[in-house]
C-alpha cells in the first residue's frame, strides 16, 4: 500500500465533504484524504488496499478519479482480509437471499466497495462461489475433526457424533451447506485450494469409520462402501431435515438426534 501511496497525489481535506457526513446511516469523525489516481485501473486497485467510499463520491468526482479513502486501521478493507470479507458477504447473502442474491456486485455493495473491486480476487461469480465453497469445507473440517477427537476416545457412538455434527453444521447455516453440495460450481478442478480440502473430508470420514470398525462400533467392510452409505444417509437426513420434507407424524414427539442414531445402525 505504501508504494502505491507514494505514486499518488494526496491531500488531507480542511472540511468533510457534505456528501461524506454519513455512511450507512452512521456519523463517522473519521479524518478523510482526498486521493488521486492516474486512472480508474489504480483505483480499482487501491480499493482493495483501503476502504474506499466509492459509492459515496459523486459522478463527476468519479470521472476525474477522484475518491475519498477515511483512514481507518484495523477496519479497513486492505490486503489480506478484503478477500475474507467479500467471502464472508458472500456468505450473508446467501444465507438471507439464496444462491439466486449472490452476485459480484451484490458483495462488493455488502462490503462498502467499488462494484470492480471483487475482480481483484474473483474473476468472475465461479471464483467466488469456489472460496465460499472452500469456506464452508474449511468450517467442516474444523467442526467434525473437533468432534472426533472429542469422542473418540469417550464415546461407545463416535459414528453417531459425527453423524450429528454434520447434521447440526448444515442447520447452522443451510445456505451455505446448500451451495457445498449443489453443483453451481461447474469446473472443480479448476479451483485446487477447493478439490484438496474435499479430499481432506473424504480421507477423515474414512479415517473415522475405519477407526468405528477396530472398536466395533460398525460392522466390518470396505471403508469407500461405507463411507457411500453413511455418507448418503447422514447427507440426505440433514437435507430432508432443512427443507422440513418429513412427515409430521414422522417427528412428532420424537428426538431428531435418536431418529438419526436409528437410521444410520
Amino acid at each position: 500500500m505504501c508504494k502505491q501511496m507514494a505514486r499518488m497525489d494526496v491531500a488531507r481535506l480542511t472540511r468533510r465533504p457534505r456528501h461524506l457526513d454519513w455512511v450507512d446511516g452512521r456519523a463517522s469523525n473519521l479524518p478523510i484524504v482526498a486521493v488521486r489516481c492516474r486512472d480508474a485501473r489504480e483505483l480499482d486497485r487501491n480499493v482493495d488496499a483501503v476502504n474506499i467510499l466509492y459509492h459515496c463520491i459523486p459522478l463527476s468526482l468519479r470521472c476525474q478519479h477522484w475518491c475519498y479513502t477515511s483512514l481507518m486501521t484495523s477496519s479497513a478493507y486492505h490486503h489480506g482480509n478484503l478477500k475474507q470479507a467479500l467471502v464472508s458477504a458472500g456468505l450473508e447473502i446467501l444465507s438471507e437471499q439464496g444462491l439466486e442474491g449472490l452476485s459480484l456486485r451484490n458483495v462488493a455493495r455488502r462490503v462498502g466497495v467499488s462494484h470492480t473491486a471483487p475482480y481483484n480476487h474473483f474473476s468472475d461469480k465461479q471464483s467466488l462461489l469456489a472460496a465460499i465453497s472452500t469456506a464452508g469445507h474449511e468450517q467442516l473440517y474444523r467442526t467434525l475433526s473437533e468432534t472426533y477427537e472429542k469422542c473418540r476416545h469417550s464415546s461407545p457412538e463416535v459414528m453417531l457424533e459425527i453423524a450429528w455434527s454434520y447434521v447440526q453444521f448444515a442447520l447452522a447455516d443451510p445456505g451455505r451447506f446448500q451451495l457445498m453440495f449443489s453443483g453451481a460450481l461447474e469446473e472443480e478442478r479448476d479451483h485446487p485450494e477447493y478439490v484438496e480440502i474435499s479430499r481432506k473430508n473424504i480421507a477423515l470420514l474414512e479415517e473415522i469409520i475405519a477407526f468405528c470398525q477396530t472398536e466395533g462400533q460398525l460392522a466390518k467392510g470396505k471403508v469407500e462402501i461405507v463411507a457411500v452409505r453413511l455418507w448418503s444417509l447422514v447427507h440426505g437426513f440433514a437435507y430432508l431435515m432443512l427443507e422440513n420434507q418429513f412427515p409430521g407424524e414422522y417427528m412428532q414427539d420424537q428426538n431428531p438426534k435418536e431418529l438419526l442414531r436409528a437410521a444410520i445402525a
